[in-house]
């Protein structure tokens, strides 16, 4: 099973698509690695820097409709390879959440007000920190010394593919 903690990097924007995670000019990369350098390289987001706001990020906290667009396995790819195994917003887009559970990964789906709890207590403090307590479903968000427990619910089969380590994992013990 993958990490599931770590520095938060907070995107404030709905419909961040898959072209804005990984940009289409590298979709005939086939070796997972070679998109590490390019993720978020072309999201346009006051203040956002990808080669300065992605060092260290391990989990995404944004808006609604996040992964919306092409649907291509290269998105979740470009996050994984940079050991972003999480993201968390009130909605994705259908392929796109399903192509992070199928690579082991989350997407964790919190109510809007939830999100906008969590954006206006975190977003502006340094080093938030996030570490998804998987047999609990609770993420727990820290600043400082201050701790937070928000829970979420996972379908037991996507649980079954997170805990795999993804799709195929999962298929090859089973049949």
């Amino acid at each position: 099973m993958k990490t599931f903690k770590g520095t938060v990097l907070f995107l404030d924007r709905a419909d961040i698509n898959t072209d804005e995670i990984i940009p289409a000019k590298y979709l005939t990369e086939i070796e997972k690695k070679a998109l590490k350098p390019h993720l978020l390289e072309d999201l346009k987001l006051e203040g956002f820097d990808p080669k300065k706001n992605l060092k260290g990020v391990r989990v995404i906290i944004s808006r609604s409709n996040f992964g919306c667009g092409s649907s291509r396995e290269h998105a979740p790819w470009a996050l994984e390879v940079n050991d972003i195994h999480c993201v968390i917003a009130p909605s994705f887009a259908r392929i796109f959440r399903q192509n992070m559970f199928n690579g082991g990964m989350l997407a964790l789906e919190l109510p809007e007000e939830q999100i906008e709890h969590i954006f206006k207590k975190y977003k502006k403090k340094k080093d938030v920190k996030a570490r998804i307590k998987f047999s609990k479903s609770v993420i727990t968000l820290s600043a400082g010394k201050k701790e937070e427990d928000i829970p979420f619910v996972l379908a037991p089969f996507e649980a079954e593919l997170v805990k795999a380590g993804g799709w195929v994992e999962y298929a090859d013990a089973r049949y």
